[in-house]
């Protein structure tokens, strides 16, 4: 009877060790896979969020260039048609700028006439708009259907621009509209081809936090890896789910079937691990490599450099930005494949002529970083101009082609406190190479002559506030007398608090300052006086004050050219009352015309 029982007992024990180290080695297994499929998930989700973060910047830069063209003409864009065009591609539906918040000009001009509306006062559009005036950031709104088909994303950059006193005041709008899927083509296609389900999302504002589908799988994935990522203060999310889920079923039937050999599971378990654990340094290293140079991508770079600053904070370092002259019309002209060939090109060129010290890194497109760490600009400024000015050729179909690149180049820590300032300076300059006609090398650098005008700035704002009297500056234009400036004396004489105030009860109009029935006799006496060929105008007149009451008051103008405001007039108003108190013994009015003489 025992061995009755030891026969069945024990091989139903063994049976049953057996199925529970079977099912508990295909749960181990299990999780494994689940834990190495949501690994290379999260992995991709990662580099492919941060493709899609460098295309939209690309949309972004289009508009900061567009910013920095307006900017350098103190609010005007000479031949804004030639402009955009040179920074269209596939994937921009249109480029536009709004001064004042109001869409003025678009290019291509047929694209959308209905596009030019107030985007500050939009029912729509307006909140949002107003939110990136205030704020002075970039937003990004839609995706919303576009008339001529497909979907896109309005990118609006605000535009600030400073006075002669340095008063910033805004200006409008840089705007790019982007086509949706286009812009993200590579990256999502990618995604598909290696298997997963994907959905891109972004926030409607700054402020929301609900996200909205832009572009991706209709049906809400089950259990995504989910990659948060920002772009000028507008959230992004790229959720990924592999097609066939994160288990393979079929690979487990398959394995509870062999598991009947308890040495093969083992070994194919310990396979499994060893396979696991290179899977993931290989997805760390490809997660910071640029797959086709073989440099460090844009990611890698900023890690590495991140790294250096923070372990030697206090050495000098030179930070340099290049990109390949016309790049697009190599694309076009002979193809991706001859494109390609130029950026290993350059990537070959880098390698060879900078040390092993310097971190190598792509941006992304044509875009790349040099790192020079331990040097300063004066060091290595003939080195980098050398670099830009060798010969570079490439071949396409048998005949060899020569390209040429651009670079700006900026130095740590004299014009920069961190790497993203650095960066920034350094991609300054290179627009400057581009706005000299490109090919070519430029420093970054603060100018002396700035700092001394904002000095001045200063000392001459000290010095308007504190005259002993009112001082006005206004538009010399018959049609738009727009006031300009006022000191604390004139502020105190209209008895307003600020300078809002003045412009509020003003409607910013000088003439608005003059009694109604005063108004047409006092500006035809001015035009008077200055057409008769006098730089002054000396007139009388009754200034409304902001509690309606008027005083009685004398002006003495000039008119002046100035630089940044064309033609204006600085004027000078004294109080009748104020004046027959104080020298009232040699101050005599002569009639009620508004003519004075002194004894």
């Amino acid at each position: 009877m025992k061995k009755v029982k030891k026969r069945f007992i024990i091989p139903a024990v063994v049976f049953i060790l057996g199925m529970c180290a079977l099912i508990g080695e295909l749960y181990v297994v299990g999780e494994n896979q689940e834990q190495q499929n949501r690994t290379n998930a999260k992995l991709n989700a990662m580099t492919y969020a941060e493709h899609i973060y460098g295309e939209l910047m690309e949309g972004i830069g289009v508009t900061d260039t567009l910013k920095q063209v307006v900017i350098s003409g103190d609010g005007n864009i000479n031949k804004f048609y030639d402009v955009a065009a040179n920074m269209m591609d596939d994937s921009i539906q249109s480029i536009q700028i709004a001064p004042n918040g109001v869409v003025n000009e678009i290019y291509p001009e047929d694209v959308n006439e209905s596009g030019k509306i107030d985007l500050i006062n939009d029912s729509d559009r307006g909140e949002i708009s107003r939110y990136a005036r205030d704020n002075d950031t970039v937003i990004m709104q839609g995706p919303f259907e576009l008339k001529q088909g497909g979907y896109g994303i309005a990118v609006r950059n605000p535009v600030y621009l400073k006075d002669e006193n340095g008063k910033k005041s805004f200006w409008g709008f840089t705007i790019v509209i982007v086509k949706v899927p286009e812009i993200f083509s590579d990256s999502v296609e990618a995604l598909s081809n290696f298997g997963y389900k994907y959905s891109l999302q972004k926030c409607a504002s700054p402020w929301d936090d609900m996200y909205e589908c832009v572009y991706g799988s209709k049906k809400e994935l089950n259990d995504p890896v989910i990659y948060d990522f920002d772009v000028h203060g507008n959230k992004w999310r790229l959720e990924i789910l592999p097609k066939s889920g994160f288990y393979n079923n079929k690979y487990l039937i398959y394995m509870f079937i062999g598991g009947v050999i308890i040495v093969l599971l083992l070994t194919g378990l310990t396979v499994a691990l060893i396979f696991i654990n290179e899977n993931r340094k290989n997805f760390k290293r490809l997660a910071v490599t640029d797959a086709l140079t073989g440099i460090y991508n844009r990611r890698g770079f900023d890690d590495q450099v991140e790294q250096y600053m923070r372990k030697n904070p206090q050495k000098h370092c030179v930070v340099a930005m290049l990109d390949i002259d016309d790049f697009k019309l190599v694309n076009d002209m002979y193809g991706h494949a001859a494109g390609d060939s130029v950026l290993k090109k350059l990537a070959e060129s880098m390698k060879q002529y900078f040390s092993k010290d310097a971190i190598l890194g792509r941006n992304g497109g044509d875009e790349f970083t040099i790192f020079m760490p331990d040097c300063t600009v004066a060091e290595v400024k003939p080195f980098l101009k050398k670099f830009t000015e060798e010969t570079r050729k490439f071949y396409c179909k048998g005949e060899e082609r020569a390209f040429t690149i651009s670079l700006g180049f900026a130095e740590y820590p004299v014009l920069a406190d961190d790497r993203s300032q650095l960066m920034r300076c350094a991609d300054m300059a290179l627009y400057g190479v581009k706005m000299h006609g490109k090919n070519g090398c430029m420093e970054y650098y603060k100018c002396d002559q700035v700092k001394s005008r904002a000095k001045l700035g200063f000392i001459m704002k000290d010095i308007i506030d504190n005259l002993p009297g009112a001082f006005i500056v206004y538009r010399a234009d018959k049609e738009n007398d727009e006031i300009l400036l006022a000191n604390s004396e004139l502020l105190r004489l209209t008895g307003c608090k600020n300078m809002d105030e003045l412009l509020a009860y003003t409607g910013k109009s000088f003439c608005n300052l003059i009694r109604p029935d005063e108004q047409e006799s006092c500006q035809k006496s001015i035009w008077s006086q200055i057409n008769g060929g006098h730089s002054n105008d000396y007139i009388f007149f009754h200034m409304q004050k902001a509690d309606g009451t008027y005083i009685s008051v004398l002006d003495h103008g000039r008119i002046v050219d100035s630089v940044h405001n064309g033609r204006v007039f600085y004027v000078m108003i004294m109080d009748l009352k104020s004046l027959h108190r104080h020298y009232g013994d040699r101050l005599e009015l002569v009639n009620r015309s508004g003519n004075y003489e002194i004894d």
